[in-house]
C-alpha cells in the first residue's frame, strides 16, 4: 500500500515563533497557525470556524521563520503530519497531538507598511552586479540600429 503525507496550510501566526537550539546546535522553531473557514449554512446564516495547528521547523528554516515572522502575519506552510505521543505526568494517561513538521514555506503578505515597522516580508537577497565592461571607443557610441532586433537567423538560441 502506498503512503503519502503532505499538508499545505495558509493562515495567520497565533503567536510569535519560539526559537531554541538543541545541545548539538540544531535550530528548532515552534509556532502556531490559525486557519479560518467562512461559510453560509442552509438557513443562510454566516458561520466561521478557526482551526489551530502547531508547527515545528528545523535548521535554517527555523531561524528564518523566527527572524522574519511575528504574531498575526499571514504564512503559507507545506509539511507533513506528525503524531506526538507522551504520558501525562499528572494523570498518567497517554496523550497525543497531531502537528505539522515544516518542509517549505512562503511569505504571503504584501509588505504594506512593513518597512516602516522595520520588519521585512522576506529575507533580503543580494542582487548580482552586472559584469564590468571595458571601455572602448566603439562602446561609447551606440551602433546604428542597435535598438533593433536582429534577424531571426541571427538569434543565438
Amino acid at each position: 500500500m502506498a503512503n503519502f503525507n503532505k499538508v499545505i496550510l495558509a493562515g495567520n501566526l497565533t503567536r510569535d515563533p519560539e526559537l531554541s537550539y538543541t545541545p548539538k546546535g540544531m535550530a528548532i522553531c515552534k509556532f502556531g497557525l490559525a486557519i479560518n473557514r467562512n461559510w453560509t449554512n442552509e438557513a443562510g446564516e454566516k458561520k466561521e470556524e478557526a482551526t489551530f495547528v502547531d508547527i515545528d521547523a528545523f535548521g535554517r528554516q527555523a531561524e528564518v521563520v523566527a527572524q522574519y515572522m511575528k504574531k498575526g502575519r499571514p504564512f503559507l506552510v507545506e509539511g507533513r503530519l506528525k503524531l506526538h505521543q507522551w504520558d501525562d505526568k499528572q494523570t498518567g494517561q497517554k496523550r497525543s497531538r497531531l502537528g505539522v513538521v515544516l518542509e517549505s514555506f512562503s511569505f504571503i503578505d504584501s509588505n504594506t507598511g512593513e518597512r516602516e515597522a522595520g520588519v521585512p516580508s522576506a529575507p533580503a537577497q543580494p542582487r548580482p552586479r552586472p559584469a564590468a565592461v571595458p571601455a572602448s571607443p566603439a562602446a561609447a557610441a551606440p551602433a546604428e540600429g542597435a535598438d533593433e532586433m536582429p534577424p531571426e537567423d541571427d538569434v543565438p538560441f
